[in-house]
């Protein structure tokens, strides 16, 4: 089957797991100490999808990688910006997956009012960083010696995408079961597809 993006649902949350577990116990990619369990991914990704999105690339009833929005601040002067995150299968990488998951992502947060992503990288991630710039994000600052993980501390990086010119007076932005009603809502999801002719038959083997 052709690689084709989607929203993702609970029953996802299995291989998403399978991806994201490895960069908790390996990887500073996450400042996750503790891989967590296929229950808590299904958790996440139900409590996400009543205000954001969350996306899956799929490919033979596997996952080629997974993209998702949330909150960037708790307080309400914040709500007109997310953070977002992208996970790509190791055996996916470098085959446009994260870009096409993120190229469907941004319209849909433009069509929801929101106005700015943010996304934190643990350094070094060259990979991490170069998609992130390619995509029109700019650096905006490093938190020095901020996490402390596989015996060493990180420095996190963050950078901003500005995803529509900002309104002098934003309405507040809907959350994602709303804007699923809208008649644009699947041509935004659909916008990443041109990207992943490279993916084509590379469901990663169980």
């Amino acid at each position: 089957m052709f690689p084709h993006i989607r929203l993702a649902t609970p029953q996802d949350a299995e291989f998403m797991q399978e991806i994201y577990a490895p960069l908790v116990r390996d990887t500073p990619i996450s400042f996750e100490l503790t891989p967590p369990s296929v229950a808590e991914m299904t958790a996440r990704v139900t409590r996400t999808l009543t205000r954001y999105p969350w996306l899956v690339c799929a490919a033979e009833e596997r996952l080629l990688g997974y993209a998702y929005a949330g909150g960037h601040r708790e307080r309400e002067a914040y709500q007109w910006s997310v953070d977002v995150s992208v996970y790509v299968h190791p055996q996916a990488r470098r085959l446009g997956v994260g870009r096409a998951l993120y190229i469907s992502l941004f319209p849909i947060l433009r069509l929801q009012g929101f106005y700015n992503a943010y996304a934190g990288i643990a350094l070094p991630n060259p990979a991490s960083v170069g998609l992130h710039q390619s995509l029109g994000f700019t650096a905006v600052g490093v938190y020095e010696r901020v996490g402390y993980k596989l015996g060493a501390w990180h420095d996190v990086g963050w950078w901003q995408l500005t995803l529509q010119p900002r309104a002098d007076t934003p309405a507040i932005p809907q959350p994602l079961p709303v804007v699923r009603k809208s008649h644009t809502f699947q041509e935004e999801l659909m916008a990443g597809a041109g990207y992943l002719s490279n993916a084509r038959g590379k469901a990663p083997q169980a």
